[in-house]
């Protein structure tokens, strides 16, 4: 038996974003001079394709099934992932010179989303074959037995950070990763140094990018004098940069969401959706939703997410597989710090990272990867003991 709970919260942030991928296109619909229904309708066949391949996946057995998805979704969004960087520009859409989606007929995939589930399956697989069950080891042992991980990570955050021009879903990955190693038993030892190197890492490809200083210059600008006036050391007024104008995005996102108040403005009758957010019905949906719907909506959203990561975590605290814990850990992690990492960006507690919020924000790729890892997880859900009444033990 599937866990009917997970599912439905699944569905019900599913059935929502239909809903607003129709309600805040408008003003996107209008200056393309799109049908009223373009956005509605396209998200409608990926939540169908989604829905139907979430469904199919929770009827497999994982002992038969698993293994052989898991290992299919990796490679070959790995390597497609690879060979996007050579594809022809017919073949390929970019954004700013960076080539993220492939072309296929009228629709356009991006390999990232389905590879962030794939890696997660592939470490869950390897860590549970050859790691789980050896002793304590001593740090270059660690070090020698994770290298490998390392060196799919550090080809990884060249592909998606450096090519692609995308530092959030390496972020997002890169955390996954870390939380991975711990319940995978490494040691603290290993585990801050892997925390520095990743650190320092992340530091330099802020640094080779300009666009990335200037968007971390533009962000401190906005909340130096919150951070630095409670401090009462004068070394760190040094960090304090000339007074940026606050960035049009984030000042009407929290506008938006301020507008929206307790109650809502009522579906439709969002006003930052008409040009003053672009693309609201994506990166910023959180936003649209809180103005349309409220903090009441925001609520009904966030605790969806956290029924959907609860249950997810239950199922992995009660599988004996190994590689399914770790595997459902990781899933439930991923859709964890996406959500956190989107509305810290909305809200102005960290820079901008344009992640999808998951299950709601438009686009197919994510919707479909988001779709593909639950039926997983549905799929492991069987293996979860249960009483007479079907609920999880």
């Amino acid at each position: 038996m599937i866990d009917k709970a997970l599912l439905a919260g699944v569905m019900a942030l599913l059935t929502l974003s239909l809903v607003m991928s129709y309600s805040l296109s408008t003003y996107t619909v209008l200056h393309f001079d799109y049908n009223d229904f373009h956005f509605f309708m396209r998200q409608s066949m990926f939540v169908f394709i989604g829905f139907l391949a979430m469904v199919f996946l929770s009827r497999l057995d994982p002992d038969k099934w698993l293994v052989p998805v898991g290992l299919s979704l990796f490679i070959l969004s790995f390597l497609a992932m690879i060979a996007m960087q050579f594809l022809p520009a017919s073949l390929v859409h970019a954004v700013g010179g960076a080539k993220r989606w492939i072309r296929l007929g009228p629709i356009a995939l991006a390999p990232v989303e389905f590879f962030k589930v794939g890696f997660i399956f592939f470490i869950a697989w390897s860590f549970a074959r050859k790691l789980l069950n050896k002793n304590k080891m001593k740090f270059f042992d660690e070090l020698k037995s994770y290298m490998p991980y390392l060196v799919v990570f550090a080809v990884a955050v060249v592909l998606i950070a450096v090519f692609q021009k995308d530092l959030g879903q390496v972020v997002v990955l890169g955390a996954t990763l870390m939380v991975l190693f711990v319940f995978a038993g490494s040691s603290k030892k290993f585990f801050f140094s892997i925390i520095s190197i990743v650190f320092a890492a992340f530091i330099g490809l802020i640094f080779f990018a300009p666009h990335r200083i200037a968007r971390i210059k533009s962000w401190w600008g906005t909340v130096q004098d919150g951070i630095l006036d409670v401090l009462p050391f004068e070394a760190v007024q040094n960090l304090r940069i000339e007074a940026t104008k606050e960035p049009y995005q984030i000042s009407n996102s929290l506008n938006a969401i301020h507008n929206g108040g307790l109650w809502g403005e009522g579906l439709g009758n969002g006003q930052f959706k008409l040009g003053y957010l672009s693309e609201v019905h994506t990166d910023f949906i959180l936003a649209g939703i809180t103005e349309e719907l409220g903090f009441l909506g925001l609520f009904f959203v966030t605790f969806t997410i956290l029924l959907i990561v609860f249950r997810i975590f239950k199922i992995a605290s009660k599988v004996q597989n190994p590689m399914y814990y770790l595997f459902s850990i990781g899933i439930g992690l991923l859709i964890a710090a996406s959500f956190i990492l989107n509305s810290y960006g909305i809200s102005g507690i960290t820079p901008i990272k344009g992640i999808a919020v998951p299950f709601l924000s438009y686009g197919g790729s994510h919707i479909l990867a988001s779709c593909i890892a639950i039926g997983m997880i549905l799929m492991i859900s069987k293996k979860v003991p249960r009483d007479a009444k079907g609920n999880i033990k």
